[in-house]
């Protein structure tokens, strides 16, 4: 069989799949949101016409794209200029809006009121080409509720909704059966695996007493979000994490894995480890690093144990900083990638790279270690040189980095080969990160420096159109002589200026100037917020008050 016949079966395998699903269903609640453009330009006709509207403004009539292919030819014609990311990131977007939403499923629309819309799709996808641009791509919804408070979605549903993305599915913690909760008036029910527990940890001294109370065979666990959460902390600051990490130290405890390491969703087991020898003479550390308790552990504990033993272990090397951009702290790195074994065929690995999207595949052994990659470019070179070439001939060695690695030291190496393979401490694949990966991840921090950085502009702007120099240098303390515009302010002296009665009269804003110097203030503590680095990225929610503010100061001066 050669390799266009497998291709051509396995796409014809998955069209009759998915027709089946879409004629049939296969029974199972969906949840998407579809967003209302970048600012929420399209929500009012959304929720007044009972609709989702996808933006792409250029782009023609897709009723007749039956495939990914179909749309990506589509989309790569309106916009010759962008580039094969952007046109694939694309087209899996419209391909779900047009194919994979279907009637019955539920939709999320995040509102620029900081509130929440809820509904039902109701339709297939429409092109209205009598609309205005941006408009004309459609699905019919029915809007169940128009006005769900934040505070009633816990954060983990929130931070899922907070994707840049304008279509995707919300997939992740039971997502649908809670996004039905809201739709049905009820308050988000959680998380199904959530930790009640981690609920009841109110404060560092419960959080110590817990650990203390514990058998060592039973070792306190919880999310390094849950964790950070006894502190009142969200984000691991090098502030927070260094007085987080001194309160350990003091009560004798350790994190396994450190909390630095992961996701906020990365599960950490806090231990005793300075507790006083035993009668033996020996410490905790030293019964868990000799194993002394693996005989009564199940192999979650063990695993925390042999951890344990090589945190503690005697260090040759200096202490690395407690924060730093570590592999780990992408999602990508902690969830284990489709993978072929050692003796599955190449057909196996051709069906899943089809089936996912994706251009390789790890190939593991018995144990769950890399033995290499397999892609659509190895396969093709293997066959050219031999017709019937298996998965071992297709296999070229991968590229491998340890979870706990600084990720800028990957950066050239995922952007050479387009990914990189993670491993854990036991050198077991747990993840694979690609370039899309990164983009989306830097994506993600740039947006809340230039939301920033166009609040500031436009408020230099018109600080020195509206206010002369002699009354701006009054808010400086020391060398106003110095200041010569606007530019020359910090940002906290923006509070200040606009103050003043006869500054904030000098703008002509009608608008309420208390709410205005407090949502001024919000952003001064978010822009500082940013300035410390932090592993973990400032989710939607946290940026809300930043949009809104930006909002408002474009609609006031939409000139400047």
């Amino acid at each position: 069989m050669t390799i266009f016949a497998v291709l051509l079966g396995a796409q014809l395998i998955r069209s009759r799949h998915m027709t089946e699903q879409r004629e049939q269903g296969d029974g199972r609640m969906r949840a998407w949101v579809v967003r209302a453009g970048e600012y929420g330009q399209r929500e009012t006709v959304a929720l007044e016409n009972g609709m989702l509207l996808a933006g792409w403004l250029g782009l023609g009539d897709l009723a007749e794209a039956r495939t990914r292919d179909d749309i990506r030819a589509l989309v790569a014609a309106a916009y010759p200029d962008e580039g094969a990311y952007t046109i694939g990131n694309w087209t899996g977007q419209l391909f779900r809006f047009v194919h994979e939403i279907q009637p019955g499923d539920l939709i999320v629309l995040p509102l620029k009121s900081l509130q929440v819309a809820v509904g039902r799709v109701t339709g297939s996808y429409e092109h209205r080409a009598d609309s205005p641009d941006g408009m004309r791509h459609v699905r019919r919804a029915e809007w169940l509720v128009t006005d769900i408070d934040r505070q009633t979605i816990q954060s983990d549903l929130l931070d899922s909704m907070g994707s840049l993305l304008t279509v995707f599915e919300l997939s992740r913690f039971g997502a649908a059966e809670r996004v039905a909760a809201l739709a049905e008036g009820k308050p988000d029910p959680g998380r199904p695996d959530a930790d009640e527990f981690a609920a009841t940890l109110t404060g560092p001294t419960k959080l110590f007493e817990e650990v203390h109370r514990r058998d060592e065979d039973d070792p306190l666990t919880l999310s390094v979000r849950d964790f950070l959460a006894v502190w009142g902390v969200q984000r691991r600051h090098p502030a927070a994490t260094e007085y987080i990490k001194d309160e350990l130290e003091e009560r004798g405890l350790i994190t396994v894995p450190p909390f630095t390491e992961g996701t906020l969703d990365s599960r950490i087991t806090v231990l005793a480890g300075g507790a006083e020898p035993d009668e033996s003479g020996t410490s905790a550390v030293s019964r868990l690093s000799l194993g002394t308790l693996t005989s009564v552990a199940g192999p979650a504990v063990t695993h925390i144990i042999k951890r344990a033993a090589e945190l503690l272990r005697p260090a040759e090397e200096p202490e690395q900083p407690n924060v730093a951009y570590r592999v780990s702290n992408l999602d990508s790195a902690n969830r284990m990638p489709e993978s072929v074994r050692i003796g599955d065929g190449v057909e196996t690995a051709m069906t899943l790279m089809l089936l996912h999207g994706y251009s390789q595949l790890p190939v593991l052994d018995p144990d769950g270690r890399l033995r290499g990659i397999v892609s659509w470019e190895s396969i093709g070179r293997a066959r050219l040189a031999d017709p019937a070439a298996g998965l071992q001939a297709a296999t070229v060695r991968g590229q491998e980095a340890d979870g706990s690695d600084d990720l800028l030291d990957w950066i050239g190496v995922i952007e050479q080969s387009g990914h990189v393979v993670v491993r854990d401490h036991d050198h077991k694949v747990c993840g694979l990160i690609t370039a899309a990966d990164l983009t989306v991840q830097f994506g993600t921090r740039v947006r809340p420096f230039v939301l920033v950085e166009e609040i500031e502009q436009r408020l230099r702007r018109v600080v020195d159109r509206r206010i002369p120099l002699d009354r701006i240098r009054k808010v400086v303390r020391e060398r106003p002589e110095r200041v010569h515009s606007a530019a020359d302010l910090t940002f906290g002296a923006y509070g200040h200026l606009l103050r003043a009665r006869e500054n904030w009269a000098a703008l002509e804003w009608r608008v309420d100037q208390q709410h205005f110097l407090t949502a001024l203030e919000e952003c001064r503590v978010l822009r500082n917020d940013l300035m410390h680095f932090s592993p973990d990225p400032v989710t939607d929610d946290q940026l809300l008050p930043v949009q809104g503010l930006l909002e408002l100061l474009r609609s006031m001066d939409p000139q400047s």
